[in-house]
């Protein structure tokens, strides 16, 4: 029997209560996620997307409803309190990792992610072959570059890092916001390819948004579409398989409030 490894339940976020600038972001999300689903999501500026990443990651608490990963109640859990469970990726290569620090000593961080912190700094003889080990995995010859500051490296080089930070203990479910739309669409393919493979060779949970159709298609087995704070398409299997851009597009104009297409979102079709 398959494992539900994410459950959220009437999830509801507003920012700015009690003012003009008032934003209902989330509105009544419901979302099972079994062991395995490697989930794209899709939507226009402002549909809840990042936000939703957001409420499961724990960088803030949603109003109401509940949240559970692996079956444990995580809906009062602050993000650190969840950092052993959600490996995470976003947009900007140069979050999540440490510039002045050196390849090695970002993937003991990460390495430790969860663990009570201590002063030691480093790595141990056998964390640097474990790492070297992971880094040869990516074919971008970064096991060279273990004793490098992280931020001498390219976008590129330094995503591909993030994601195998991300991943160096198998996080319950792995969060990817954008982490390819700052990169060229060269370099953008091949990380997106190591991302596939990462997640097929350790079999991960994964969402990832994208605004790029193409993408949403040819990456995970079920696709889902927000709208303005709600889930307005959820499409899986056999079903997305056969799903043409065109079909996207339709699926998009028709099931959104206002139907229209982002250019964004047209990008790859």
């Amino acid at each position: 029997m398959t494992q539900e490894i994410l459950n959220l339940s009437q999830i509801e976020k507003t920012f700015n209560k009690g003012t003009i600038n008032q934003n209902q972001v989330l509105k009544g999300i419901d979302l099972a996620v079994n062991e395995g689903d490697f989930i794209t999501i899709i939507g226009g500026n402002g549909a809840g997307k990042s936000t939703l990443l957001n409420s499961i990651a724990g960088n803030f608490l949603p109003d109401t409803g509940h949240i559970s990963i692996e079956g444990n109640d995580v809906t009062k859990l602050k993000e650190h309190q969840r950092a052993a469970m959600v490996g995470r990726v976003f947009q900007d290569p140069r979050m999540g990792t440490a510039s002045r620090m050196t390849v090695g000593e970002n993937m003991s961080m990460a390495y430790r992610r969860g663990q009570k912190r201590t002063l030691r700094k480093g790595n141990t003889q056998k964390e640097r072959t474990y790492f070297k080990e992971q880094l040869a995995q990516l074919g971008l010859g970064l096991e060279n570059r273990i004793d490098s500051e992280i931020g001498l490296l390219s976008g590129g080089q330094r995503q591909a890092i993030t994601l195998l930070m991300a991943t160096l203990k198998k996080p319950a479910i792995l969060l990817l916001d954008e982490h390819t739309a700052a990169l060229d669409p060269k370099t953008a393919k091949v990380v997106l390819d190591l991302t596939n493979q990462r997640i097929q060779n350790e079999g991960l949970t994964t969402l990832m948004i994208t605004h790029n159709m193409k993408d949403a298609l040819n990456y995970g087995n079920r696709l889902i579409m927000l709208d303005y704070g709600k889930v307005v398409v959820d499409i899986k299997g056999d079903e997305k398989a056969r799903l043409s851009v065109n079909d996207v597009m339709n699926l998009f104009q028709t099931a959104t409030k206002d139907g229209q297409l982002k250019d964004e979102m047209l990008l790859g079709s």
